[in-house]
């Protein structure tokens, strides 16, 4: 019965991290070097991430500096981030790639707030889902005479104690980011 609860408990817990991982993405009134952790640029024929390319550096609020080690790809790292959904206009002086974040318009706003709900309700079913597969795998024990009713109930209690844990992290976490999005 431990290994289970342990079990469901590592899964709500990687099913939490990736959402935590999405929101760090997800792009907000200033800059952050987390918005470009998924840009991947062409590399000597391989899509390279951005970070093992260049130093990404936040010298203000609504700036990004990106200093390539190797100036000859600074090419392919302003195309990279024009391709990418984050929608900036980056500026190449030869050396350097400063990328100003503009503010968010209240329309695009309105949308993260709604891609970040989205995200949110995907990782709750996900934990939902880690909650059926836990008690289904309670009730074959118990089936199986494994464990005993009791024991499965007490599982089954635990287990939802745990869901409800991850739900309540969930939320607060969307709390955090939708106020973080929204805030001028």
């Amino acid at each position: 019965m431990d290994a289970i609860i342990a079990d469901g408990k590592s899964r709500m817990s990687k099913s939490v991290q990736t959402l935590k991982d999405e929101f760090s993405g997800l792009r907000t009134g200033r800059a952050s070097s987390a918005m470009f952790e998924r840009i991947k640029v062409e590399y000597y024929g391989n899509p390279t991430p951005l970070n093992q390319l260049a130093t990404i550096s936040i010298p203000e609020a609504r700036l990004v500096v990106i200093q390539p080690w190797d100036k000859s790809v600074i090419g392919e790292i302003e195309k990279a981030i024009q391709k990418s959904e984050l929608s900036l206009n980056p500026n190449n002086d030869g050396k350097v790639i400063r990328i100003n974040i503009p503010p968010l318009t209240e329309e695009r706003r309105k949308e993260y707030v709604k891609h970040a709900k989205q995200l949110a309700e995907q990782a709750r079913v996900a934990v939902r889902n880690v909650r059926r597969d836990a008690n289904d795998s309670l009730k074959k024990a118990q089936k199986d005479g494994d464990i005993s009713e009791d024991e499965a109930k007490r599982g089954e209690d635990e287990i939802q104690k745990l869901t409800d844990q991850h739900t309540k992290e969930i939320d607060e976490l969307l709390e955090a980011k939708e106020k973080e999005i929204l805030e001028l």
